[in-house]
């Protein structure tokens, strides 16, 4: 059996990853974390009670850094559904993760439909110059733009060099309404309003044509295959994995 703690526990997404740990069979549940009324109040009054083989971390951008470096210095293999890492911060825990031979499984989406939808887009890269990534979410999300359209934006780079191919020189009349331009010049939008849960688009251009790719979250249940999947990897694999396609 797989030991395996919630951090952010009283969360949306922490009390659906928590039904879900409960329902699978090679799986026990040893805490519940969380400043507001959890069992525990941090990882590290946990692991003075409990042994934790994996903890799944669904806090928020401001504590993640702390808790992932708490859990690799510590032996904890760690999943990390929490966006709002930096590059830097992830190249940083990736190296502590090696060093220590400590799992580190970090996700900007753990919806397999999500991960499709990153592939596709990357694999649509290679045919056009000029791409925008448009992502949504409910008004309570505190980082942007999203971890899952960073790592879109990340992966269509890997195929083209610049994603504003004969644009003309603008001029924002409005600071910010082009978006921001990320990797390669591609602008992504934000949007944060009630009624969103999680959806993304991209989209591409070339002369005459335009191609969508767009994936909607409606209900939390969409990643929970994905965080057990990765729960299960990183317990046996004690590696370092920085998106769910690469184990699927």
């Amino acid at each position: 059996m797989i030991n395996v703690a919630v951090c952010g526990s009283n969360g949306k997404m922490g009390k659906a990853v928590i039904k879900a740990v409960n329902a699978a069979d090679d799986m026990t549940l040893v805490a519940k974390i969380d400043i507001n009324d959890g069992e525990f109040a941090t990882i590290k009054d946990a692991k003075e009670s409990v042994n934790i083989d994996v903890l799944i971390d669904f806090t928020q951008p401001k504590s993640i850094y702390e808790n992932a470096l708490f859990c690799i210095t510590n032996g904890i293999n760690i999943v990390i559904g929490t966006t709002g890492l930096s590059d830097i911060q992830i190249d940083e825990l990736k190296t502590l993760s090696e060093k220590n031979k400590t799992g580190c499984f970090i996700a900007p989406n753990f919806s397999t439909g999500a991960v499709l939808m990153m592939k596709f887009a990357k694999m649509a890269a290679k045919y056009f110059d000029n791409a925008e990534i448009i992502e949504m979410h409910h008004n309570q999300k505190k980082d942007a733009p999203s971890g899952t359209a960073v790592k879109t934006a990340q992966m269509m780079a890997e195929e083209n060099e610049n994603f504003s191919s004969g644009n003309c020189q603008e001029s924002e009349v409005i600071s910010g309404a082009r978006g921001a331009n990320s990797y390669n010049n591609i602008h992504i939008h934000s949007v944060r309003m009630p009624g969103f849960m999680a959806s993304q688009e991209v989209i591409f251009g070339s002369g005459g044509q335009t191609l969508k790719i767009r994936h909607d979250s409606t209900d939390r249940e969409c990643y929970m295959n994905g965080v057990l999947l990765a729960v299960r990897h990183i317990s046996e694999n004690k590696s370092f994995v920085y998106g769910l396609e690469n184990i699927l």
